[in-house]
This record gives C-alpha cells, structure tokens and sequence, in this order.
C-alpha cells in the first residue's frame, strides 16, 4: 500500500491461508507505526473483501488478533468481524505468552 499524494509506502494487506476447498482465508494486515490510527485499514479492507468475496468466491474470512491490540480490535469491529472467542496464552512472544481473539466476517 502506498500513499496516494507522495506515493511513500504505507504498509500491507491481504489474504493469507486459503483454503479454496473450505471458501476461506485469513485477512494480513500491516502498517508502519506512523500511520496507525488513520483510518486506513477501514478503507482499504474493503476493497479486499470485495475481491475475496465476489471474485474468489470465499465465503468466510479469519482474523486473528493479539488481545492486547487494542487498535486492530477496534477496526475490526468498524468493519462488522464476529468477535469469535479467544485463544488463551496460544503463542509466545518477547518469551511471553499471549493471547489471540479470532474475528470472522462471513459473505452473507
């Protein structure tokens, strides 16, 4: 992704594990730092949702989120994910355990 004044780059997003025999994916998204609270995933994850659902045909796409990620969370919800549930203490991180919310959006 880049910007459309300065065309500087802004970060990533996309779909990552899919499954074409279970319609799914898991969406990837990634901004440098200083772009973070401007409202670009909510802008761009559309576009992405379109494409996953209309073009590929998927039917379900996965998010999976640090619960500490207030930010994302927040987004996520703006964006009309399903909190699924939480994955307690599922990965390390930094020699910590931490845990993972898993979001969904379904192509209804």
């Amino acid at each position: 992704m880049y910007s459309k004044e300065d065309d500087s780059f802004l970060g990533a997003g996309g779909l990552n594990d899919l499954s074409k025999e279970h319609k799914k994916a898991e969406i990837g998204f990634w901004l440098q730092p200083e772009f973070w609270g401007k409202g670009l995933m909510t802008e761009t994850m559309p576009l992405i949702f379109n494409y996953a659902f209309q073009s590929i045909g998927l039917h379900r796409i996965e998010g999976f989120v640090e619960t500490e990620n207030i930010g994302c969370k927040k987004a996520l919800a703006k964006l009309q994910f399903t909190l699924e549930g939480t994955m307690q203490d599922c990965e390390i991180k930094n020699d910590t355990f931490i845990s993972v919310s898993i979001y969904a959006k379904l192509n209804e």
